[in-house]
């Protein structure tokens, strides 16, 4: 762009967005005498769903306005805990979010996710007709103008992706009540409704099962319990405001 230059300043927190040479404070940036502002960030590199407000001057604007030559733009991140209104709390991951998925299920977070990857205008769809909050590290997937609401995942292993979205937007945990196959919500089931299923050691030692009613899996306090509750009691005790749900059984069946 080769238009009114303006000067450009990112919060901290948003400075690795960009380039590493426009990371400072009060970068010159040309801009198109029409393009809007919410354009100008987005072209710096940072995504509006990462952005909570515009100032101009020091007066707040919406994404929308023309910036003139001369004006000093402040971009400031969302406030933590994020609030969503308009529909409940709940996510939609993108294909490279799995293990993110599986984790925030185990807490009982209502996280959406699919294979194979059903593409970026399927999700950003989905994310608009269900009301769900896109959480992606595609940037260029967040800048889709149909979105509801997204975030971006700025880490790449899990156990800091699950702490960076609780602290991000704190959800209520209620653990052990999801399917971390499906998103299901469990249920408790007795022995024989579910022994069918079941191998035979399993049957022998174990009596406290729940069942996903959506993909008919079965779920126990097996082998795998201590590491999944430790994922769980990390999560409960970094987190504050929670409404957690009873401690049930799982198991990776």
């Amino acid at each position: 762009m080769d238009g009114p230059r303006i000067t450009l300043t990112l919060a901290p927190s948003l400075r690795h967005f960009a380039a590493a040479g426009r990371r400072g404070a009060a970068v010159p940036v040309a801009t198109d005498s029409t393009a809007s502002l919410g354009h100008v960030v987005e072209s710096f590199g940072v995504p509006l769903t990462e952005v909570g407000r515009l100032l101009v001057n020091g007066r707040e604007v919406a994404p929308s306005h023309v910036p003139e030559a001369g004006d000093a733009v402040d971009v400031l991140p969302v406030t933590r805990p994020q609030r969503v209104p308009g529909a409940p709390l709940r996510f939609l991951l993108d294909i490279h979010l799995g293990t993110l998925a599986r984790r925030l299920r185990l807490l009982g977070v209502d996280a959406a996710w699919e294979t194979p990857d059903p593409g970026d205008a399927a999700l950003a769809a989905r994310s608009a007709a269900e009301r769900r909050v896109l959480l992606s590290r595609d940037r260029g997937l967040l800048r889709r103008r149909e979105l509801w609401a997204g975030a971006h995942v700025d880490h790449t292993r899990p156990d800091e992706q699950v702490r960076e979205v609780l602290d991000r937007f704190a959800p209520p945990l209620a653990p052990w009540t999801r399917c971390t196959a499906c998103n299901g919500e469990l249920r408790e089931a007795d022995k024989e409704s579910v022994r069918d299923r079941l191998e035979g050691g399993t049957s022998r030692t174990y009596d406290v099962f729940a069942e996903c009613p959506d993909c008919g899996r079965v779920y126990w306090r097996g082998a795998h319990h201590a590491r999944l509750e430790a994922i769980v009691d990390e999560a409960v005790r970094g987190i504050s405001g929670g409404s957690f749900g009873q401690a049930g059984p799982v198991s990776e069946r």
